[in-house]
Protein backbone atom coordinates (compact mmCIF):
# COMPACT_ATOMS: atom_id res chain seq x y z
CA UNK A 1 0.00 0.00 0.00
CA UNK A 2 1.24 3.46 -0.80
CA UNK A 3 1.61 5.96 2.09
CA UNK A 4 -0.69 8.47 1.69
CA UNK A 5 1.08 11.35 3.21
CA UNK A 6 3.45 14.19 1.26
CA UNK A 7 5.90 16.53 2.54
CA UNK A 8 4.77 15.26 6.11
CA UNK A 9 1.06 16.21 5.32
CA UNK A 10 -1.60 12.91 5.37
CA UNK A 11 -4.19 13.16 2.61
CA UNK A 12 -6.51 14.41 5.09
CA UNK A 13 -4.93 17.68 4.92
CA UNK A 14 -5.53 20.21 2.47
CA UNK A 15 -1.99 21.00 2.43
CA UNK A 16 -0.94 17.36 0.96
CA UNK A 17 -3.08 18.71 -2.44
CA UNK A 18 -1.49 21.92 -2.68
CA UNK A 19 1.86 20.20 -2.07
CA UNK A 20 1.04 18.09 -5.05
CA UNK A 21 0.32 14.45 -3.37
CA UNK A 22 -1.05 12.16 -5.50
CA UNK A 23 -4.85 12.04 -5.55
CA UNK A 24 -5.34 8.47 -2.86
CA UNK A 25 -7.41 6.03 -5.00
CA UNK A 26 -10.60 4.49 -2.58
CA UNK A 27 -9.08 0.84 -2.38
CA UNK A 28 -6.03 2.95 -0.67
CA UNK A 29 -8.37 4.91 1.46
CA UNK A 30 -10.50 2.07 2.62
CA UNK A 31 -6.74 0.00 3.02
CA UNK A 32 -5.83 2.99 5.80
CA UNK A 33 -8.50 2.32 7.53
CA UNK A 34 -7.58 -0.65 7.95
CA UNK A 35 -3.68 -0.02 9.18
CA UNK A 36 -4.77 2.71 11.46
CA UNK A 37 -7.55 0.35 12.59
CA UNK A 38 -9.81 3.54 12.91
CA UNK A 39 -13.44 2.46 13.71
CA UNK A 40 -15.11 5.86 12.73
CA UNK A 41 -16.88 8.67 14.32
CA UNK A 42 -19.67 6.54 15.04
CA UNK A 43 -18.06 3.62 16.90
CA UNK A 44 -19.94 4.54 19.72
CA UNK A 45 -23.57 4.35 18.39
CA UNK A 46 -22.45 1.29 16.01
CA UNK A 47 -21.10 -0.21 19.40
CA UNK A 48 -24.44 0.49 21.17
CA UNK A 49 -26.68 -0.79 18.52
CA UNK A 50 -25.01 -4.43 19.95
CA UNK A 51 -26.83 -4.01 22.67
CA UNK A 52 -30.42 -3.56 21.61
CA UNK A 53 -32.90 -6.71 21.99
CA UNK A 54 -33.86 -8.35 18.72
CA UNK A 55 -35.64 -7.65 16.22
CA UNK A 56 -35.02 -3.94 16.91
CA UNK A 57 -31.08 -4.82 16.86
CA UNK A 58 -31.56 -6.43 13.21
CA UNK A 59 -33.19 -3.46 12.07
CA UNK A 60 -30.67 -0.49 13.62
CA UNK A 61 -28.02 -2.76 11.86
CA UNK A 62 -29.93 -2.72 8.34
CA UNK A 63 -30.91 0.77 8.55
CA UNK A 64 -27.59 1.90 9.65
CA UNK A 65 -25.75 0.32 7.22
CA UNK A 66 -28.15 1.42 4.32
CA UNK A 67 -28.02 4.84 5.50
CA UNK A 68 -23.92 4.44 5.38
CA UNK A 69 -24.02 3.28 2.02
CA UNK A 70 -25.78 6.13 1.21
CA UNK A 71 -23.61 8.72 2.36
CA UNK A 72 -20.28 6.62 0.70
CA UNK A 73 -21.94 6.79 -2.46
CA UNK A 74 -23.06 10.18 -2.28
CA UNK A 75 -18.98 10.89 -1.18
CA UNK A 76 -17.24 8.97 -3.60
CA UNK A 77 -19.45 10.77 -6.20
CA UNK A 78 -18.72 14.07 -5.23
CA UNK A 79 -14.89 12.64 -4.77
CA UNK A 80 -14.52 11.86 -8.54
CA UNK A 81 -15.72 15.48 -9.12
CA UNK A 82 -13.11 16.81 -6.91
CA UNK A 83 -10.53 14.70 -8.49
CA UNK A 84 -11.55 16.08 -11.80
CA UNK A 85 -11.53 19.76 -10.61
CA UNK A 86 -8.17 19.22 -9.07
CA UNK A 87 -6.82 17.70 -12.03
CA UNK A 88 -7.67 20.83 -14.26
CA UNK A 89 -6.32 22.87 -11.44
CA UNK A 90 -3.38 21.23 -11.48
CA UNK A 91 -2.98 21.34 -15.36
CA UNK A 92 -3.69 25.26 -15.10
CA UNK A 93 -1.45 26.01 -12.14
CA UNK A 94 1.52 23.49 -12.44
CA UNK A 95 3.44 24.82 -9.29
CA UNK A 96 1.75 25.86 -5.55
CA UNK A 97 1.20 29.39 -5.75
CA UNK A 98 1.77 31.47 -3.10
CA UNK A 99 1.25 30.21 0.41
CA UNK A 100 -2.34 29.59 0.72
CA UNK A 101 -4.09 26.42 -0.45
CA UNK A 102 -6.97 27.12 -2.98
CA UNK A 103 -10.63 25.51 -2.28
CA UNK A 104 -10.27 22.71 -4.22
CA UNK A 105 -7.66 21.67 -2.23
CA UNK A 106 -10.05 21.49 1.05
CA UNK A 107 -12.58 20.46 -0.54
CA UNK A 108 -10.39 17.36 -1.71
CA UNK A 109 -9.47 16.78 2.15
CA UNK A 110 -12.41 16.74 3.38
CA UNK A 111 -14.54 14.32 0.87
CA UNK A 112 -11.29 12.28 1.70
CA UNK A 113 -11.66 12.10 5.59
CA UNK A 114 -15.73 11.40 4.54
CA UNK A 115 -15.26 7.98 3.03
CA UNK A 116 -12.27 7.33 5.77
CA UNK A 117 -14.86 7.73 7.48
CA UNK A 118 -17.68 5.92 5.80
CA UNK A 119 -15.68 3.09 5.14
CA UNK A 120 -14.63 2.72 8.74
CA UNK A 121 -17.65 2.95 10.04
CA UNK A 122 -19.12 0.53 7.84
CA UNK A 123 -16.11 -1.58 8.88
CA UNK A 124 -16.95 -1.11 12.51
CA UNK A 125 -20.32 -2.36 11.66
CA UNK A 126 -19.36 -5.19 9.87
CA UNK A 127 -17.24 -6.26 12.85
CA UNK A 128 -20.24 -6.45 15.37
CA UNK A 129 -20.70 -9.69 17.04
CA UNK A 130 -22.98 -12.29 14.71
CA UNK A 131 -26.55 -12.96 16.62
CA UNK A 132 -29.00 -15.12 15.43
CA UNK A 133 -30.66 -13.97 12.02
CA UNK A 134 -34.32 -12.61 11.93
CA UNK A 135 -36.20 -15.22 9.83
CA UNK A 136 -38.80 -12.78 8.50
CA UNK A 137 -35.99 -10.12 7.62
CA UNK A 138 -37.10 -7.42 10.22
Amino acid sequence: MRELSHHGYSAGHPWYYFLGGAVPKLKEIKDSVYVDNYEGYLATDIKAIAKKPEPQRTRAINDLRRRLFDDLRRDISMYRRCVLELRRYRLQNPEAAGACCAEIHTSMSLKHNHIYNGFANLRTLDALPEQQLDLFGE
